[in-house]
């Protein structure tokens, strides 16, 4: 990553953490990755190969632009699905120089329309409370040897276990949690 995009990224993150701070209503939060687990996360992009990505939860875009920077490095695309769109959006992402297919939609929706094994990498980093009512769609639509990777898993731990049970259940799952940010799961899905 070049130097103009690296302190880009680091404005975006700096931005965001002010901005939550002084947000009341979680929901209006931007809620952004640590850069640590951005660039782990964009590193496994980069070392599964994924070229089919798909984000739920775009906010202001800083996850977004380092999953469409390690997709780029490998000709692939992300596809980025929020309920809303956020006012600098396309700007942080025009700004970072990106192209991503961004959808207005709800996330558990968006997956259930896709075909099965048509995704290389998904990540969620959405509503928490909801990704258990999206079963079995997060693992069916990875292809096999896909990954799952879901954030705060760590940090909201009582709002995910619902869903770590059903992705633990799964036999064709492997997973991992990582102690870096805020807790992120990694599941490798076999078919």
């Amino acid at each position: 990553m070049d130097s103009p995009t690296q302190a880009f990224l680091a404005d975006l993150y700096a931005d965001g953490v002010h901005h939550d701070a002084a947000q009341q209503d979680r929901l209006l939060r931007r809620r952004n990755l640590e850069p640590d687990t951005a660039a782990l996360l964009a590193q496994l992009v980069r070392i599964a190969g994924a070229r089919r990505v798909v984000e739920i939860g775009t906010s202001n875009g800083y996850s977004t632009i380092w999953l469409a920077l390690a997709a780029r490095d490998i000709g692939g695309r992300v596809v980025s699905v929020d309920t809303q769109e956020w006012p600098s959006l396309r700007t942080n992402l025009r700004r970072a120089g990106v192209s991503v297919d961004l959808r207005l939609l709800e996330g558990g929706s968006y997956l259930e329309s896709l075909p099965s094994g048509s995704v290389d990498l998904l990540f969620l980093d959405a509503e928490r409370t909801e990704y258990a009512s999206w079963w079995p769609h997060p693992v069916r639509v990875l292809r096999p040897g896909g990954v799952l990777a879901v954030d705060n898993v760590l940090s909201h731990a009582a709002e995910v276990s619902d869903f770590l049970a059903l992705v633990a259940a799964d036999p064709r799952c492997r997973s991992a949690t990582i102690p870096v940010g805020k807790g992120l799961f990694l599941t490798w899905a076999g078919h």
